[in-house]
Formats: structure tokens, C-alpha cells, sequence
């Protein structure tokens, strides 16, 4: 069964992803640091099938999860990008090269043209993720020979770029190298979260931790993010201190989340967002583009009162609901699913230790062995062959100026926000247009 915890950390990070990229509001980027939450939930459910299949079937599998959406989006969007004058624009890059071959195994960021940014900014995440994937099994590995070195030994690599300004010589890969060392301690800070090592590390040691990791997050903004707004988003250095030091907080509680399905609209929203989370991830920028001209169209774009940034938020969630039904079908495909255009049936709850696992929907299960307490989340909420991209629209890797970066960009400048994350899982067939579960 599902942890709806996680599910919860999920959707949370999803509709931060949203918002943030439609007000671009910098503090949350504090509040809740999506793409280190996301990151680091991959790195659990990577690890988890890593432990049961070999690394190759897990790599493909995940492959086959990721990338069929992010086709659909470019065999759709990359047309529109040309007809719209891509070849002829000044600067930027040409479609008619090797490059346009990223849409398809995005090893580097995917190109596009500069009416189409809303389009192709995402996809970093995309490329960070891939690369994560295929990089796991040695991660892994190198996580059960050192332990926590290898969750610290990003953040040394991180340090090591700053201090000494190394770049790689390519744009792709500099950005590529840039959000590894920045991600790179959630995805293995995930590793321990699967095996238990991060529930059992000792109250006295973590809370310690994440106080001296958050402070230095906080005093490198302080000295660093003026100029950004301080916008954790703009600094990688201190958005990987934050993100690694949110992680150990929030992946060490296990509160009870039998709550949930007495809330039976959140709870169909979180499972809706999870579902959709990959859809939800590569659209909602070009949803957000689409607000004005919809309303100019519908002749309701004369706003005033303060309504305007309400309306432009409903209007988002109703575009973004919009490219759910009419694209979210892939990612069932991609799961070998049966296709549905609204999944929103509330999941069986999953009872932490905290509650006694009853009311509705709440599955009789036998109580927990000692290894199961000691690795609260490894039963029951990973599924080894059926990941999916769960969504925080991350954050990004170093700024560089608009006319030196080589990656995605979007409407506030070069920002990577958080992307989705995939869970893997195996849900039951149902038929279009999923009914809720009677309890």
C-alpha cells in the first residue's frame, strides 16, 4: 500500500512548484524546498528496486516511465516551436541539429526557441533526473560501502566547484554537473530513508545536524542573495544546505495519516496530483503562458479590485486540469496502465506507528515485525518496478547571464524550479473517469 505521507510531501511540492512559477514569489523557496523533497523520495523508491531487481531492469524501468510524457510534449511542442518561426529567430539555437535529439533521451537539456521557453524551461529536471537514474546502481553501491560519506560527499563536490570556479566546457554540462552537486545529498539522503539509517540515526545527532546545516543555508543567502531576492532558487550552494537539512526533518517523521481518508477531497486531490504529477510538471508553464490570451478571448481581462492574481491562480489550475485530461493519459501508458482521464480515486491509507491504522480504507494488516519498525517506510510504499515522476518543480543550478546560458530559462530569467518525481507503483486497472472507493 501507499504511504500517503509521502504522497502528501508530494502534492505539497507539486502545487509549490505552481505557484511559485506563476508569482515567483522567492520565500518558497524556503518555505518548502520542492526539488530536494523530490530528489530525495527518487533516491528511496530507486534504491528500494535496486535492493529487489537487477540495475539494468531498474534503469529501463524507470526510463520507460519517464520519458514517453516528455515525448508526447515535444511531438506536439517542437512542431508548434517551427511553425512559429524557430529557424528564422535571432540567437538561440537552431532546430536543425543533433541537439534536437535531446527531446528524446534527454542526456542534456532539450532545445527550443525563445516563443517557446515556456515549453522547454522545465526540462531540466527531466536531465537531472535521467541522469540520477542511470547513475544510481554505483551510487548505491558506493552508499552501502561509506555510509553517510557518500550523503555528504555531493556537498564536498559542491564546496570544491565554488572555491575554485571549475567549469566544464559546455553550457549542457556545466548545467548538468552543477544540479548533480546540488541534488546529489537528497537523491543518497534517500538511500538512507529506504534502508532506515536515517530513522535510526539518534535524535541528538540529527537535530543538531539540520540546525547547523539549515544556519549556514541562512547565513550563505544572507551574504549571497541580494541580488536574487533571496531566492534559494538562485544559489545552489545554499539551496543544497537547506534542501539535504529539510530532508533529514521531514523524512524522519512518521505521523499517522489515517486522518486523510476522512478528508475524502484532499485525499482524492493528493492522489490526483501523484498520479498526474509528470503531466502536471511538463504543462503547467505553458498554462500559466496561456492566461492572458484566454482571457483576452473570453473579453475578461479587464481586472481590477485585487483580483487579478486569484483569477490567474484559478486560471492556472484550470488550464493545468485542462492538459491532465487531455495528456495525462501517457503517463499510464508509460506505466502500462489502462489509460484514465481523471485519477483521482482516493488510495488506501497507510498507518504510521503514530495510529492504530483504522477508519476508512485503512486495509487489516498483521502488526509490524521489529525490522519494520526499525525501517518504517520501506514496507508497504515502494513498489520496485513502477516509479513515477513526482513533482517538484525544482531549483536550479548556478545562474549564469541570459546570454551565456545554454539551458532553459523562463519568464523571471534562468530558474529552474522543481520538476516531478516519480513513486513507484503499481495501480490497480480502472476504467476513464475513476470512481472513488466505498469504505
Amino acid at each position: 500500500m501507499r504511504n500517503r505521507y509521502l504522497d502528501l510531501l508530494r502534492a505539497a511540492a507539486i502545487l509549490r512548484v505552481v505557484v511559485y512559477h506563476l508569482f515567483g514569489w522567492p520565500w518558497l523557496s524556503i518555505l518548502l524546498p520542492a526539488m530536494g523533497i523530490m530528489f530525495a523520495l527518487a533516491g528511496s523508491l530507486t534504491a528500494a528496486s535496486l535492493d529487489k531487481r537487477s540495475a539494468g531492469k531498474v534503469v529501463t524501468s524507470r526510463l520507460r516511465r519517464l520519458l514517453p510524457p516528455l515525448w508526447l510534449l515535444g511531438a506536439l511542442a517542437v512542431p508548434f516551436m517551427i511553425y512559429l518561426g524557430w529557424a528564422g529567430q535571432d540567437g538561440g539555437e537552431s532546430p536543425w541539429s543533433w541537439k534536437l535529439g535531446l527531446w528524446i533521451l534527454p542526456v542534456g537539456d532539450p532545445p527550443g526557441s525563445i516563443a517557446g521557453i515556456d515549453a522547454w524551461e522545465p526540462l531540466w529536471y527531466i536531465r537531472a533526473y535521467l541522469w540520477f537514474v542511470v547513475l544510481s546502481p554505483l551510487m548505491y553501491l558506493a552508499y552501502k560501502k561509506t555510509g553517510w560519506f557518500a550523503v555528504a560527499t555531493p556537498l564536498v563536490l559542491l564546496a570544491v566547484l565554488d572555491r575554485t570556479g571549475f567549469s566544464l566546457p559546455f553550457g549542457r554540462a556545466d548545467s548538468a554537473m552543477w544540479d548533480f552537486v546540488t541534488y546529489g545529498a537528497c537523491w543518497v539522503a534517500g538511500f538512507a530513508h529506504h534502508d532506515g539509517r536515517l530513522f535510526r540515526l539518534r535524535a541528538g545527532i540529527a537535530y543538531p545536524l539540520v540546525a547547523v546545516l539549515g544556519a549556514a543555508a541562512l547565513y550563505w543567502l544572507h551574504g549571497h542573495g541580494a541580488d536574487t531576492d533571496y531566492d534559494l532558487n538562485e544559489l545552489p550552494e545554499a539551496q543544497a544546505l537547506w534542501s539535504v537539512a529539510f530532508v533529514i526533518l521531514a523524512l524522519r517523521w512518521r505521523p499517522d495519516m489515517t486522518w486523510l481518508t476522512y478528508v475524502r477531497p484532499l485525499d482524492r486531490t493528493v492522489t490526483l496530483l501523484n498520479g498526474r504529477a509528470v503531466t502536471i510538471y511538463l504543462w503547467h508553464n505553458i498554462a500559466i503562458a496561456a492566461i492572458w490570451p484566454v482571457l483576452t478571448v473570453l473579453a475578461l481581462d479587464d481586472l481590477s479590485g485585487g483580483m487579478e492574481g486569484p483569477i490567474e491562480l484559478a486560471m492556472t489550475l484550470l488550464l493545468t486540469g485542462v492538459a491532465v485530461l487531455a495528456f495525462g493519459w501517457a503517463e499510464d501508458l508509460a506505466a502500462r496502465r489502462k489509460p484514465r482521464l481523471w485519477p483521482a480515486a482516493p488510495a488506501t491509507a497507510r498507518a504510521t506507528p503514530g495510529g492504530d491504522g483504522g477508519g476508512p480504507g485503512a486495509p487489516a494488516t498483521p502488526p509490524a515485525t521489529p525490522i519494520q519498525q526499525a525501517r518504517p517506510d520501506v514496507a508497504g510504499d515502494i513498489y520496485e518496478d513502477e516509479p513515477t515522476l513526482s513533482i517538484g518543480i525544482g531549483t536550479p543550478e548556478q545562474r549564469r547571464p541570459v546570454e551565456d546560458h545554454d539551458g532553459p530559462l523562463d519568464r523571471y530569467g534562468p530558474v529552474h524550479e522543481p520538476g516531478p518525481e516519480l513513486h513507484a507503483e503499481e495501480e490497480p486497472s480502472v476504467t476513464w473517469f475513476s470512481q472513488p472507493e466505498k469504505h
